[in-house]
């Protein structure tokens, strides 16, 4: 990593932290802009790709909105729009639904999944994590505990010593879908 030279570093990996702390009097527009600089340009190229995204995150009727009058969801979704005008060739989240309502979480997190991009995301909600990873890494104080598919790796004997969940599955009662349940034992 350090052999490679920092602005390509830059221009490839994006990363959209669980507390951004940007200067609040910025605008939507002028934020996700910033997504831009690895690139060096003020292009109509580049103006594009804030535009579309913006518009990807929901974020057009905001778009001249201070950050400081946004909610904090309406905050996390400008930080990914930022990550994604990057046009990284990685995206690394912490924690990238911290703030967001459901409706929220799945429309952000769709979005990432549909991109061409690779993605390394930290994430602690067990059923968000089921519904968005192809693959899935569990640690345990930095250790690998196990490492394979949401199927594979989202069972008790793998979740119940790292997380104190139990997992099970049971079918929706209207739908017949099957749903994944975790459950935390002893909780009154």
């Amino acid at each position: 990593m350090s052999a490679w030279p920092a602005a390509e570093r830059a221009r490839s990996i994006a990363f959209l932290a669980q507390n951004d702390l940007p200067d609040l009097r910025l605008s939507v527009e002028d934020y996700v802009a910033l997504g831009r600089l690895p690139h060096g340009e003020r292009s109509a190229t580049g103006k594009r790709i804030v535009d579309e995204a913006i518009g990807e995150t929901g974020l057009a009727p905001l778009r001249h909105r201070p950050l400081g009058r946004l909610s904090g969801g309406q905050r996390q979704r400008a930080a990914l729009a930022r990550a994604l005008a990057q046009s990284p060739d990685l995206l690394l989240l912490d924690e990238p639904t911290n703030h967001l309502d459901p409706p929220g979480r799945s429309a952000l997190l769709s979005l990432v999944k549909n991109k061409d991009i690779a993605v390394i995301a930290v994430l602690h909600d067990l059923p968000v994590a089921e519904a968005f990873a192809d693959r899935i890494l569990v640690l345990n104080d930095s250790r690998q505990v196990a490492c394979g598919t949401p199927e594979a790796v989202l069972q008790t004997p793998v979740i119940l010593p790292v997380f104190g969940m139990n997992s099970f599955k049971v079918a929706h009662p209207v739908s017949g879908k099957t749903l994944r349940i975790f459950d935390v034992p002893h909780c009154a």
